[in-house]
């Protein structure tokens, strides 16, 4: 490696938490030019490693170079402010405010000679962004109003905004479709000839051999190995991150659903989204994936079943008898729970303990005349951290401050802990590494051997393939058909995705 071409330099660097040594004498190098793809376990280290960098966290120990100059920064404003950008995989943007004020808050353009906002100047800055980018979004978008690929291309806009010398990406594309990765894969390459370091956080080993230079992997907060990417396989980088062989990426399928319907849908539509006239029905003991193209309806569905969109029409049936579910809290005493794809914006409380995370939708059964009982809340917790294998310091620790796998298997337990009879999953994997994947597979799986019946909406086809018995297919907000997973393919699959579009 050429010193002089080294852009970034982590060294030593330690970071620890209330019970937990999250970072170990960790390090980093990035040379200009390239994409270097940062990879580990959930809980290996790479957010905190990345949060340190940015001035998020402030590290215990350690150096960190920026172009041969020692820095420390304080806050966020000050790496980027000196050409560091990172776009977090939960993304926290102003959803009430439009695109351009997201792109330039803190920054925006003053008319010349007044202290007033340029809305004019603004929206030709970020066209001109957009239009280097290849980017099409309206400037003038409610960002609530778009879809969550649109608004990490957004964010990834706003990081090449600041004409950063070091783009840290953290998974960059859990909520892309191929389509838009090509896409965000042309613009790494174009950030790459000007020089650019890319920092290149993912669990998608396809994405990784592809696109990067260097991978350096980390586990348990530890540096493990840097190597040059076309010298690596899949097998090798899982070894390296779990420090052990893994020769199956699904466990066995089960073949335990029974002939009874559990749930019947019957021309199903929203009445404020594409999701229109969609039928279906769904085994006891059943895990049946949904399929589709980004904006088929496939999130949409889930949500009209579990009453948290509106319904324009359509009947719902459980076990023969019709349910209205008009709202969550009527869908969960009928016995559904859901998952939901956004885990920092609708699936977890960040300021609440583990504790209070896990048992807020099953209050009521810990109640004591008017009284919660700690001991029953604190006794069902431990058992959702035994049978999830979450890793915490204690039940008592803040949600925010674990990896994305373990909160998903937090939240996992929530839902567990209600009874449901019919789970609803909504991207159940999304950002989760090879290791955690296998074991919320797993979880899905004792799930239908229970009896409990399963719908698991994901854009990643070999996940549906090798998990779910049947799998719907939705496009342009209808149902496109239906395939036998064993007896399907991804081409069958993407050809029905693109009936209706």
């Amino acid at each position: 490696m050429e010193e002089n071409n080294v852009l970034l330099r982590m060294e030593d660097i330690s970071k620890s938490f209330p019970g937990v040594k999250a970072l170990d004498h960790a390090q980093l190098t990035l040379r200009a030019g390239t994409v270097h793809a940062l990879m580990g376990e959930n809980g290996a280290g790479k957010s905190t490693l990345m949060k340190c960098l940015f001035g998020i966290y402030s590290k215990d120990e350690g150096h960190i170079f920026l172009e041969g100059q020692e820095i420390n920064f304080k806050s966020s404003r000050e790496a980027l402010d000196h050409g560091v950008a990172m776009v977090h995989q939960e993304l926290n943007q102003a959803l009430k405010r439009n695109v351009m004020d997201n792109i330039w808050l803190g920054r925006y353009p003053k008319m010349k000679g007044l202290p007033f906002v340029s809305e004019k100047q603004m929206y030709a800055d970020t066209m001109r962004v957009f239009e280097e980018l290849d980017v099409h979004v309206d400037p003038k978008m409610v960002m609530s109003k778009m879809p969550v690929s649109q608004r990490q291309m957004v964010e990834i806009a706003k990081a090449v905004s600041f004409n950063s010398k070091v783009i840290v990406l953290d998974e960059p594309t859990s909520s892309l479709t191929e389509q838009e990765v090509e896409h965000l894969f042309r613009i790494i390459n174009m950030l790459r000839d000007r020089g650019c370091g890319i920092i290149y956080i993912s669990h998608k080993m396809d994405e990784i051999l592809r696109i990067s230079d260097e991978v350096t992997i980390m586990r348990d907060g530890q540096y493990i190995a840097t190597r040059d990417a076309r010298d690596l396989t899949k097998a090798e980088i899982i070894r390296l991150m779990v420090g052990r062989e893994m020769t199956n990426q699904f466990p066995p399928k089960l073949d335990v659903a029974s002939d009874e319907d559990i749930l019947k849908v019957e021309n199903l539509s929203a009445q404020y989204s594409i999701l229109t006239d969609v039928s279906f029905s769904l085994k006891k003991g059943e895990i049946l994936g949904v399929a589709g193209l980004d904006g088929s309806g496939r999130t949409e569905l889930l949500e009209n079943i579990f009453g948290a969109a509106t319904r324009r029409g359509g009947k719902i049936f459980k076990d023969g008898a019709q349910v209205a579910n008009k709202s969550p809290k009527e869908a969960i005493a009928n016995g559904f729970a859901l998952v939901t794809e956004e885990r920092r914006a609708t699936g977890i409380f960040g300021i609440l303990t583990i504790r209070e995370n896990t048992v807020i939708s099953s209050l009521k059964s810990y109640l004591r005349g008017i009284f919660l009982n700690n001991a029953a809340m604190s006794e069902a917790t431990d058992r959702m951290i035994q049978a999830m294998s979450i890793k915490t310091p204690s039940q008592k620790t803040k949600i925010q401050s674990l990896s994305g796998g373990n909160q998903q298997k937090v939240i996992f337990g929530r839902w567990i802990l209600t009874s449901p009879d019919i789970l609803l999953l909504d991207e159940p994997t999304r950002g989760i590494d090879v290791g955690a994947k296998y074991e919320i597979y797993e979880l899905i799986q004792d799930l239908a051997k229970q009896g409990k019946s399963v719908i698991m909406v994901s854009s990643e086809m070999p996940e549906l393939l090798g998990v779910c018995n049947r799998i719907l297919v939705m496009s342009g907000g209808r149902l496109a058909g239906e395939v036998d997973a064993d007896h399907t393919s991804q081409e069958e699959i993407m050809t029905l995705a693109a009936k209706y579009v």
